[in-house]
């Protein structure tokens, strides 16, 4: 996921959102794997002078789009689900995984954080303590700890597992959207107001993380192909 990247998906989410012939939204990766997360060699990469501030909200706002809109969202998880893919396939409606599904939030590894609503929606699916475990080792999980957790809802083979997806999505469909929509509305009100000030927490600590000196080493041990010496700094 690179700046482009981003702006294509947050246009076809909207396009997607606003037309009324579409009654639920299916997200899945072209390739392999459903998404490995930032870019690494654009780390630190801001377009045209942007903030930390406005970028990392400028990130959050596909995701919150993701969380108000009215249809259902499925994701078709399969291979890497890294990072930002991870909290992407995190804040859909519906996770359908597939058997070689690696799950993990590696930030931590970079000095920072989740900044797009990670922490709350793992925490949400699959309890604290184990969101602590993702979070503060950045270690991946399969398939099978996935579905055993909650963080999927469903497992196939990678080969089955977007045709698998898509029947779920056309099921849907023929759902009375009116009900649909209030149905996804009235269920996460239990934690709507949570994960909304849990993304501002997000926004305020990775901002004030990426002036870290630990961050500045983190992206230098990545150029440099070495073990980063953190300071906590």
């Amino acid at each position: 996921m690179n700046d482009e990247t981003g702006a294509l998906l947050s246009e076809c989410l909207q396009k997607a959102i606003q037309d009324s012939h579409v009654r639920t939204i299916l997200l899945r990766g072209a390739g392999k794997s459903f998404c490995s997360g930032r870019d690494t060699s654009v780390l630190g990469h801001r377009v045209d002078g942007e903030s930390d501030y406005h970028f990392v909200r400028r990130h959050q706002q596909t995701r919150i789009a993701i969380l108000d809109c009215p249809k259902p969202v499925i994701a078709s998880v399969k291979g890497a689900a890294i990072g930002g893919g991870c909290e992407m396939a995190l804040v859909a409606d519906i996770r359908v995984g597939a058997s070689d599904l690696k799950m993990a939030l590696p930030e931590i590894n970079y000095g920072l954080l989740p900044d797009t609503g990670g922490t709350q929606y793992l925490s949400n699916l699959i309890g604290p303590s184990r969101a602590k475990y993702m979070v503060m080792t950045g270690q991946s999980i399969d398939a099978k700890t996935a579905l055993d957790w909650g963080a999927i809802d469903f497992v196939y083979e990678p080969q089955d597992v977007d045709e698998k997806a898509l029947e779920m999505a056309i099921n849907l469909a023929a759902k009375p959207p009116i009900a649909l929509a209030m149905a996804k509305t009235m269920i996460d009100q239990g934690h709507a107001g949570a994960v909304r000030n849990g993304l501002t927490q997000e926004l305020l600590a990775q901002t004030a993380l990426f002036k870290t000196d630990d961050y500045a080493e983190a992206r230098a041990a990545l150029r440099e192909g070495r073990k980063p010496v953190y300071k906590g700094r």
